[in-house]
């Protein structure tokens, strides 16, 4: 494998955990590594960085496993050139088992451009689509409560609907008669 980056890093990013794995030097020798562990706290995350731009690293990348890689994301967005990778193009190698591992085959990957990015929309557009999300989770959770309180009324007998076609709006018109 041809390098092509001098100086990038791989991450095997977790829960509790980021392992980051350096790899430095000319691009026809063997690289050199530097290995390190951080917590996914900022402080960690911001140490992470600090970190990463004390080796002058250029170029980061990352699986994009479950949503553990966003905070990592959100605080080494403006600093590197981050490259967020599909964790079943990069994990269908056997004999890589540890953290350690995981990291500097991630950044080996990296350092020959092997790795093709996931798309990943700018800030403001991840926080419009997490706002969308958040709101439509509420709908409907509001909408299965109305439909909850329905049934409940009609296994009273209670057929509030040959009536009104919409029971819950009438309630709030009552509530706003009595102001």
């Amino acid at each position: 494998m041809e390098a092509m980056i001098e100086r990038c890093a791989g991450l095997d990013v977790h829960q509790e955990t980021v392992v980051a794995c350096v790899l430095f030097g000319q691009l026809d020798k063997k690289p050199k590594t530097s290995i390190e562990t951080f917590s996914t706290t900022t402080t960690g995350l911001l140490a992470l960085s600090d970190w990463l731009a004390t080796l002058q690293v250029s170029d980061v990348v990352m699986e994009s496993t479950g949503v553990y890689w966003k905070p990592i994301w959100n605080i080494l967005e403006g600093s590197f050139h981050l490259v967020l990778a599909n964790a079943r193009h990069v994990k269908n190698v056997p004999g890589r088992k540890t953290d350690v591992k995981d990291a500097e085959w991630l950044a080996k990957l990296l350092r020959c451009g092997l790795i093709e990015s996931n798309f990943v929309p700018p800030e403001d557009i991840r926080d419009l689509r997490d706002l969308t999300r958040y709101r439509k989770k509420l709908i409907h959770h509001r909408t299965s409560e109305q439909n909850r309180i329905h049934k409940i009324l009609q296994d009273a007998n209670i057929k509030l609907t040959s009536v009104l076609s919409d029971i819950l709006v009438y309630r709030d018109a009552v509530s706003l008669k009595r102001f």
